[in-house]
């Protein structure tokens, strides 16, 4: 389902651009749209409306973040189709065309989360939140980059997540859909360099979203480590406008050659997130065997889980 556009001439840095950003019914999307739109880009509110966990869904949302955009003068058309079906992100990719003539800049954003055990995953959840990650970006990606790379040109922002670059226990579906996110963006941002095309992930600290209060209501009453836990985040969240800005840097034309990257940030902070990397120490031998090999392991900087990468 599409809803109208808006009428205003577009002005600014990324006027007479045109953006699909998926999951912007709310949080950090929401902010990316408004962002983007500010900016003089005609946006595609694409969001199913879905609960955390991926089930039931509410076109009011989209549709709402669409009406705000056009109220203070943006462009904006609501999308509520499904994009982890193949056929309904073509649609999506597709009324963005329709309604702004290209889809030049596409974030893929959409991203549904639940907290439990590896021995408590439901396979069917798990489906759900690798089909909305992985399939989700990979299917929006691959409707859109035919029409940019003809046109030399496009801006391609996946956001992804701690759970799935150094691990958060309990997020076995999420840190899958994201840590597939991570490597998709990877290969891809290869693929479509050449072609004036940049890919890049952005890696948000604690955000005041759903998904985080959802977890901070969670940690409550689980004792003094989870209520300190719970606090620390609190302490700590950022504003999803703070992440939209980072986002909406990287679809400019100034960020041309800034490509393959993951970028942190925090706050008014931002960095290159350098999820895995090669120790400088190392063990040597000529003849390892599984015994000795396994012994020297544990002479090397591991990581702590507490820790992790």
């Amino acid at each position: 389902m599409v809803t109208s556009e808006g009428s205003r001439e577009a002005t600014g840095p990324l006027a007479g651009r045109g953006a699909v950003v998926t999951g912007s019914g709310q949080g950090i999307g929401r902010a990316i749209a408004h962002e983007l739109a500010g900016l003089g880009a005609g946006v595609v509110v694409a969001d199913v409306g879905s609960a955390l966990d991926g089930t039931g869904a509410d076109q009011s949302l989209a549709e709402r973040v669409s009406e705000e955009i056009r109220t203070a003068g943006g462009r904006a058309v609501a999308c509520t189709e499904d994009i982890s079906d193949y056929q309904a992100a073509g649609r999506t990719v597709a009324a963005g065309v329709e309604h702004f003539g290209s889809v030049d800049i596409l974030v893929n954003n959409a991203g549904i989360t639940t907290n439990a055990p590896i021995w408590e995953m439901d396979p069917d959840y798990f489906a759900r939140a690798v089909g909305v990650h992985v399939l989700g970006t990979f299917n929006c990606t691959r409707h859109v980059v035919g029409a940019m790379r003809e046109r030399g040109f496009g801006r391609i922002v996946n956001m992804v997540s701690r759970a799935g670059l150094q691990g958060v226990p309990g997020t076995a579906g999420y840190a899958a859909g994201k840590g597939g996110i991570f490597g998709f963006s990877n290969s891809v941002s290869r693929d479509l360099a050449p072609h004036g095309i940049t890919v890049n992930c952005v890696n948000p600290a604690a955000t005041h979203t759903r998904m985080v209060t959802d977890a901070v209501e969670k940690l409550r009453g689980q004792g003094p480590d989870a209520e300190r836990r719970a606090d620390g985040l609190l302490a700590a969240l950022q504003t999803p406008e703070q992440v939209a800005v980072l986002v909406a840097a990287l679809c400019c034309d100034a960020a041309a050659g800034i490509t393959g990257e993951v970028f942190f940030v925090r706050r008014s902070e931002v960095a290159v997130f350098d999820p895995i990397s090669t120790a400088d120490q190392s063990v040597e031998s000529e003849s390892w065997t599984p015994e000795t090999l396994s012994q020297a392991l544990k002479t090397l900087p591991l990581h702590d889980l507490d820790e992790p990468y």
